[in-house]
């Protein structure tokens, strides 16, 4: 009998026809770890994300527990197989209400329009679940895989920040992305509906 993907649809915060977003959990470190190990050359030199269980416990830890992040695991909904992931970090509520984006596909993903997906999802679960009303995305002027999701997304170019963030050795300059609640509301000419809210507590590291 074939082995059956463990129960998950109940824990996605949401879904589209073939990704789910949904919180992560210490016990994702296997499967977490090894699909950015056989992502390294993919994520060389924009991203590392961790590649020991040791390394994934801080970075889930964080994520799950912090008020001022929150961390999604794509999942593909036909073998609940981790795609990828997407964080919102630098929680700011009061009259700012921003996050900043971060995110990244594993190789066995990467080009088949799963993150589009996902990140529609995450968008619409941030600006109505979390009460946001602007997200950013900082992306090296490089990374042409991260520039085509956002522009795809519709988000707004804002301007260009030297030596922005210390990654690899170097400080890094960046381009500013940026998407408001309104704009989401409206994009490309199409109402986008915010998601409705689900309570899951804690787990995924939400700001109420």
């Amino acid at each position: 009998m074939p082995e059956q993907p463990a129960a998950h649809c109940a824990r996605h915060l949401a879904e589209g026809p073939r990704v789910g977003i949904r919180p992560f959990r210490h016990s994702d470190a296997a499967e977490f770890t090894a699909r950015a190990r056989e992502s390294r050359e993919l994520h060389r030199p924009w991203l590392a994300p961790p590649r020991t269980p040791e390394a994934f416990r801080g970075y889930a830890s964080t994520l799950i527990e912090d008020p001022n992040r929150a961390g999604f695991l794509v999942c593909t909904r036909d073998d609940d197989r981790i795609a990828g992931f997407i964080n919102i970090n630098n929680i700011v509520e009061g009259s700012f209400r921003n996050g900043a984006l971060g995110y990244g596909a594993f190789a066995h993903a990467a080009g088949r329009g799963l993150m589009g997906e996902a990140l529609d999802l995450v968008l619409r679960h941030a600006f109505g679940r979390l009460g946001l009303h602007r997200l950013e995305a900082n992306i090296q002027p490089g990374n042409e895989a991260s520039l085509a999701l956002v522009r795809a997304a519709h988000f707004r170019y804002e301007g260009y920040s030297p030596d922005f963030l210390f990654i690899a050795g170097a400080w890094r300059d960046h381009e500013r992305w940026a998407l408001t609640a309104p704009e989401l509301r409206t994009r490309a000419g199409r109402p986008q509906k915010p998601l409705p809210a689900r309570d899951f507590g804690n787990e995924h590291g939400a700001h109420d």
